[in-house]
Parts: C-alpha cells; sequence; structure tokens
C-alpha cells in the first residue's frame, strides 16, 4: 500500500502541479461494495460435495477519487475462500487493481490497471466479467489523444492480470479511429457517416522450447502481432459494421501447437424504424485465439476477444445450453427480425404487441491437409488448410426462438417465447461420443400490479429433449413490495430421462431488502450443476445445497 501511495501522489505532482493539499479535500470519493457468501450442506443425491469451510465467500469494494481532472482508485478483493465454481488460485486477500488517470483537453494518460477495447475487440479486449470470475485487465500505462475533431488515437503497454500476479507476456497496442464526416467538416444529416479505424497488437513471451512426441523440439516465436481494420457506415436507420483480424503465426496449447496464421471477419447490418427493426451479422473464425502465455488452456490472459453471434438467454431454462465461442474455427450467423403491431388493431390491442424472432447458426470451418502426408492439425506444422466461407459439415449451435409481449391493461402483462435449440456438448463442453442435444424450450412469463407498489411475477418454462439429462421443469412466484421487499418461490425438477435416480427437485426460496443504493438478499436451496456463460466465455458451477448472501451498496 505505502508503493501505490508513492505512485499516486507522485502522480498527482507530476501532472497537477499546482495542486494544493486544500484542493485534494474538495475532491469527491464514490465506489461501490459487494459481499457473496454461501453456507454448504451436502447433497449426495444431486451430487452436492461438502466443503470443510462450511461457508466460502467472494467480495470487494470499489474505491475512486475524483478531483477536477484527476482521477484514482482501486479495488480491493477478498476470496476466503472462493465461492464453488471461481477458479481457486483466487484464494487470497489484496488489492490486485489500481489506477491513477489524469484528462486535459485533447489528452489522457493512465499508468496502473485498466481496462480496453480496440473495434469490436478481435485484436484486443481487456475487461472483467465478475459472475464469470473472469478478469484480464492491463498493468501498465495507456495514452488517449484526440488532436483534431474526428481524429482518436490510443496506445498502451502492460501485462494483464492471472489471479494474484501478472501473466509473463507483455501487451503492446496501437489503435486509430476516424470519423470521416467530421475530418472534411459534413454536418448534413442527409449523408451517411463513414468511421474507419484501425488496430496493431503485438505480444512478446520469451523464447520457450516445447518436446513433442519425445524427439520433436519446437522453437517458439517470442514476438507475435495481430492487425484489424474496421469500416462503419450509418445513415439515418441503416448501419454497416465490418472489421477485419489478422493474427500472425501463435502457436499455442490451444491450437496444438500449429504454426497457421490466424483471422477472423465480422459483419454486421441493421435497419430500424418505428416498430420494425433487423439485424443481419455473421463471423468467420479461424485460429484466433490470442493469448499472453502460450501454454494457459483456460479462459484466463485472453488478449482479444470473439462475440459469439447467439442470442444471450436471461431464462434460467433458456441459458441451460449456452454457446461458446470456438477459437479454433467456426462460421456464424445471426439474424433478428423486432416487429410491433400497432395499437388499435385486433393483435396489437391497446398498448401493441412487442415480436422478436431470433436465429443463429454455427457450425464448423472446412479443412484440408496441408499435404497427403501430413495429419490435419499436427504439431509442429502449418495445421491445414481452409477457405472462407466454406462450411464444415458439423453443426456447432443452433438456435430459432420467437417471442412475443403484450401489455393486456395498466395492471396486467404477458411474454411468452418458443426456443429450438440444437446443442453439440461434445465440441463446447468437451464431452466426446456424447449426442448432440435437441431441445425445444417453452416459456410463460405474467406479471400482475395490484399498486403501484405491489406486484406478483410468476414463471413457467419447461425444457424437452431426449438427450443429456432430458427433460426440466421449472416454476416462479416472486412478490414484490417497493420499493424495499421481494419474495421468490421457485422450484426446478428434472424428469424425462432413463436414470430414475437422477429424477430431482431443486427448491429455491429467497428474500431481499432494498434501502437506498443498499441491497441484501437471501436464498436457500439447491443449484443444478451446469454451464453459465456471457458473450461467448463460459464457466462452470458445480451442483451446490444451502444458503446464499448477497449484500450491495453504492456509495
Amino acid at each position: 500500500m505505502r508503493r501505490l501511495y508513492t505512485l499516486v501522489c507522485t502522480f498527482i505532482l507530476i501532472t497537477t502541479g499546482t495542486l494544493t493539499a486544500q484542493d485534494l479535500l474538495q475532491g469527491r470519493v464514490s465506489g461501490n461494495f459487494q459481499l457473496d457468501a454461501q453456507l454448504y450442506q451436502a447433497d449426495s443425491a444431486i451430487g452436492a460435495e461438502d466443503v470443510s469451510e462450511a461457508m466460502l465467500m467472494n467480495s470487494f469494494a470499489n474505491i475512486n477519487y475524483t478531483q477536477g481532472n484527476f482521477i484514482a482508485g482501486l479495488r480491493f478483493e477478498s476470496y476466503l475462500n472462493p465461492i464453488k465454481g471461481y477458479d481457486q488460485r483466487y484464494k487470497g486477500t489484496g488489492v490486485p487493481f489500481w489506477y491513477a488517470s489524469w484528462q486535459k483537453e485533447s489528452f489522457g494518460i493512465t499508468v496502473g490497471h485498466f481496462y480496453e477495447q480496440f473495434g469490436s475487440g478481435m485484436t484486443l479486449r481487456s475487461y472483467e466479467e465478475r459472475n464469470l470470475g473472469y478478469d484480464n485487465a492491463i498493468k501498465g500505462a495507456r495514452f488517449i489523444f484526440r488532436p483534431y475533431k474526428g481524429i482518436a488515437i490510443k496506445g498502451l503497454i502492460g501485462t494483464q492480470r492471472f489471479f494474484w500476479e501478472s501473466g509473463p507476456g507483455i501487451v503492446r497496442g496501437l489503435d486509430g479511429e476516424f470519423a470521416i464526416n467530421d475530418l472534411l467538416n459534413i454536418l448534413s444529416t442527409d449523408l451517411p457517416r463513414f468511421t474507419l479505424g484501425g488496430s496493431f497488437v503485438s505480444k512478446y513471451e520469451p523464447s520457450a522450447k516445447i518436446l513433442v512426441n519425445s524427439d520433436q523440439i519446437l522453437i517458439l516465436p517470442e514476438n507475435v502481432a495481430a492487425i484489424s481494420t474496421r469500416l462503419n457506415i450509418h445513415h439515418k436507420g441503416f448501419a454497416i459494421d465490418g472489421e477485419y483480424a489478422h493474427k500472425y503465426n501463435d502457436p499455442s496449447a490451444i491450437n496444438n501447437f500449429i504454426y497457421k496464421e490466424g483471422r477472423s471477419l465480422l459483419l454486421q447490418a441493421s435497419y430500424s424504424q418505428k416498430g420494425f427493426g433487423m439485424l443481419l451479422s455473421g463471423k468467420v473464425t479461424d485460429n484466433m485465439s490470442f493469448k499472453s502465455k502460450r501454454t494457459e488452456r483456460g479462459s484466463m490472459l485472453d488478449i482479444n476477444y470473439l462475440p459469439a453471434l447467439t442470442r444471450q438467454h436471461a431464462y434460467t431454462l433458456a441459458a441451460m445450453y449456452p454457446y461458446a465461442t470456438q477459437p479454433n474455427g467456426e462460421i456464424a450467423l445471426q439474424g433478428q427480425v423486432n416487429y410491433k403491431i400497432s395499437k388499435g388493431t385486433l393483435l396489437g390491442g391497446k398498448y401493441g404487441t412487442d415480436i422478436a424472432i431470433n436465429f443463429s447458426n454455427v457450425t464448423s470451418i472446412n479443412r484440408d491437409s496441408i499435404n497427403n502426408e501430413t495429419p490435419i492439425g499436427k504439431t509442429g506444422t502449418l495445421g491445414y488448410k481452409t477457405n472462407y466461407f466454406d462450411f464444415g459439415d458439423e453443426l456447432y449451435f443452433r438456435d430459432f426462438n420467437i417471442e412475443i409481449q403484450h401489455k393486456f391493461n395498466n395492471e396486467f402483462k404477458a411474454l411468452v417465447s418458443w426456443i429450438n435449440m440444437h446443442y453439440n456438448i461434445d465440441i463446447i463442453e468437451g464431452h466426446p461420443g456424447e449426442e448432440a442435444v435437441k431441445a425445444n424450450i417453452f416459456i410463460a412469463d405474467v406479471t400482475y400490479k395490484f399498486s403501484s407498489k405491489n406486484a406478483l411475477k410468476a414463471e413457467v418454462q419447461h425444457l424437452a429433449t431426449k438427450q443429456d439429462e432430458g427433460n426440466w421443469m421449472q416454476a416462479m412466484a416472486e412478490f414484490t413490495f417497493s420499493p424495499r421487499w421481494f419474495f421468490t418461490l421457485m422450484n426446478q425438477y428434472n424428469y424425462g430421462n432413463d436414470d430414475k435416480d437422477r429424477r430431482f427437485h431443486y427448491p429455491t426460496v429467497a428474500v431481499g431488502y432494498t434501502q437506498d443504493s443498499n441491497r441484501l438478499s437471501l436464498s436457500y436451496g439447491k443449484q443444478r450443476e451446469g454451464i453459465i456463460c456471457v458473450g461467448g466465455v463460459c464457466r462452470n458451477v458445480p451442483a451446490s445445497n444451502g444458503l446464499s448472501i448477497t449484500l450491495s451498496s453504492n456509495f
């Protein structure tokens, strides 16, 4: 902490010069705090293991200080011990994140830890997703320079967070974005707006020699570069966004140490007007895993981000089989249409009816051998050959869903949804030989307001499949007494499988209390084992039984 204090104070003196002690006292302190704790009970029926500590806990507190152009802050974290499902390497207490930043007119600089994204993130995205236990914050220095209207230049250098330490690789990046209309001083809204951008990212990792088959030694590159270019065109209700990224040879544990170069292309087109919206997107990915540690197999130390072109479902059973992006190769397509049936019509009623139709499809890429003697993907070779838009024969994921929402009156509204899903459990979860899950999911969600403060929300969900664990049924009722209380009763039931010993109920009761910016919630019940994904990044949640406590506050 003394080192942190010295660095922050030195930065203040260098950048602000005339800042006095009185000025410091006039600054503003803000932040937030959250504690998640679970008390566990062993339950052999659902596979919930005993926990020797009885209670596990994750907690954090962000504290930020703002004074004029200067901002500084830190995050305190404590995992004693990490909640089940989080990587045990988080175990401990400390300050893994701190920063100091200064911004004035066209120039800004940050030292310490920071998050950053270039374009869509295919060459660089540093971010935190607390629900997944994911944090690849960069520790180093970053600048942002806007020398002229319509021009933004970013540069950075640093290492990535690896639990309580830093990864072995150094990440360096430069990004430029140019708003063409602003540069040419085109103010007319009747003309399309063009934005052009590009980035260069490289990593340095000390040389290493990998022994293969006891007789072959691979010499791996110390410096690996990735470049990208992007173009955005917006005109009234239309938008077209495209980005292409290319990564030079980067043998790693993810791609079986092949020397093939990687590439990814992302295209999106959308149109919207009152009562109607449409989105079409496509992505081709080939060998685009980019980490600052070549032997890391998990989700940590990703330099880039490959978005999953699939709908992120919010309902529990709909999210039971989420898709995880396959960096070694995939072709993904997604389309969505939103339509509002007008008010005053037979189907629209007094308030109108909202309809959303979404479709996504992800397949493998078609790979050919380099020559007749070299197997596809052999370690120490160029791996394979492939062409753009050459769809493979293996279906990874497919999701077709329809959602209808209707408000009947001021008191009553409802949502119904149907989802048809194909989930390749072998590829996505690494379960060789298991049959792909083919599921139909039905959801009904109704809310009735007794008054402006009291409401009842009820959900019924059903997942029907002959694969994996069979069928699931879920029912939930939530009573809200605004602005303070909520009470929830829920039960999941697994049935319809051949193993009678696997047919279980997972009941849960929860209560929550809110006062100003403070919130306390308690829940008691059983949690099924499964996968949680956000944006194509996933973690496994083991089965559990017990009490969960969440306390959060903003200040």
